[in-house]
């Protein structure tokens, strides 16, 4: 028996592994990175180059299964959405738990939609994503007790379950969409 059921699911828990490993390095080199992008001027012009990064990603791929003008009003709203969310997070440094915990639970999400297509196990996959997304944001922060320089901070575990929220909330919308039309 093998550990994954296809090819897709495997990279996409190949992907999930790259974003936790990115996660948690971040607890170690995310002070100093920000730092010195912040003493440089950088930080807020490397933020949203790496969210137009992100968006010409999600774009492009969307636009592969593009189903019509529906999808359309769909992606500009959950392009608001996230936009509203971002600008009204006033720590640069906070809005990236916006983006790591969203493409995290969308990837946990998508390896388990995956499963279920081969084997039909695993009963609500998108509530599975959120917990697991959040569990990782919860040990993201207990981490950050015992780091000298930073701080476990309730608010972040919350932005952390919102971003997942958001993340498999957008997926499943679209995913919705997408077979209705």
């Amino acid at each position: 028996m093998t550990l994954f059921t296809s090819r897709r699911e495997k990279r996409l828990w190949n992907a999930v592994i790259v974003v936790i490993i990115g996660i948690y390095s971040l607890i170690f080199i995310g002070r100093p990175l920000s730092g010195y992008l912040r003493e440089r001027e950088l930080l807020t012009n490397g933020f949203w180059l790496a969210i137009a990064l992100v968006l010409a990603t999600v774009l492009w791929h969307g636009w592969k299964r593009y189903s019509g003008p529906l999808e359309i009003g769909i992606w500009l709203g959950i392009i608001a959405i996230y936009l509203l969310v971002l600008l009204r997070m006033a720590v640069p440094e906070e809005r990236s738990h916006l983006i790591e915990y969203s493409v995290l639970a969308i990837f946990i999400h998508e390896a388990l939609k995956e499963r279920n297509k081969q084997e039909m196990l695993i009963k609500y996959p998108g509530l599975i994503a959120i917990g697991v997304s959040s569990i990782i944001g919860l040990l993201d922060e207990g981490i950050q007790l015992f780091i000298p320089d930073r701080v476990f901070d309730l608010i972040d575990i919350g932005f952390n379950i919102l971003a997942a929220v958001l993340g498999v909330g957008a997926s499943t919308l679209l995913s919705w969409v997408r077979r209705k039309i």
